[in-house]
């Protein structure tokens, strides 16, 4: 009896030409998406329970949804050179890790300029800076590795874009006005659900009331 093609979990599966240093960079730089996924707004979940980072998080997954739907209804292919890399059963227009780096880049650069953020003023040009690279690296990287061709990274990119402005203004401009109800709510009160989006410095804020529970803690101990 004739078995079923394998097919591998391409998640982090991401091949370049050995002894090419610059693809070698490029593939870790591709994995990016995986990296904020997993390392960012899980831990983001787990240690600061932020709404507005939920919604981020949210709209990032919705716009890999909005992604594989125009895929499958588009159907475009891969570029030829992706034959070579035996990881191109999926469709190509647009291009998923475009899509995500652009829509989290737009995102977060309107949340800074908002005033929200764990950083002071004076430090928000520079995560922006890393965030805009990081996503052009990765459109770049998903042309040179041979997974898309620059039409497709391009679509990804201008839709990520777009999809990261409109839901900033929904969530910002619409579902922002029931936050306070999900802080309230029997779920935010069990996961201390909490929003500081009204504060510019969340760290310095958190320090200052740290060091003065501190000051007070040992008022008592005296």
């Amino acid at each position: 009896m004739a078995t079923a093609p394998l097919k591998a979990v391409s998640l982090t599966h991401v091949r370049y030409q050995r002894g090419d240093q610059l693809g070698h960079f490029l593939a870790w730089v591709s994995l990016v998406p995986v990296f904020i996924s997993l390392g960012g707004f899980l831990s983001h979940f787990i240690f600061r329970r932020e709404l507005q980072g939920m919604f981020f998080a949210l709209g990032l997954l919705i716009s890999q949804f909005i992604n594989e739907f125009i895929k499958t209804s588009v159907q475009q292919a891969r570029p030829e050179t992706c034959a070579l890399l035996e990881m191109c059963d999926s469709h190509g227009w647009p291009s998923s890790h475009s899509q995500y780096m652009f829509f989290f880049a737009m995102y977060f650069t309107l949340l800074s300029y908002k005033g929200i953020g764990l950083w002071g003023t004076e430090s928000k040009w520079i995560m922006n800076l890393l965030a805009w690279s990081l996503a052009l690296l990765t459109m770049y990287s998903r042309v040179y590795l041979g997974y898309h061709s620059v039409a497709q990274v391009f679509a990804g990119a201008t839709l990520g874009m777009f999809l990261g402005a409109l839901w900033f203004w929904v969530v910002n401009s619409v579902l922002f006005c029931y936050f306070p109800a999900i802080e309230e709510s029997q779920f935010g009160r069990k996961f201390y659900i909490k929003d500081t989006s009204h504060i510019s410095n969340v760290l310095k804020f958190e320090y200052d009331n740290a060091r003065a529970a501190r000051e007070k803690l040992d008022c008592k101990c005296d």
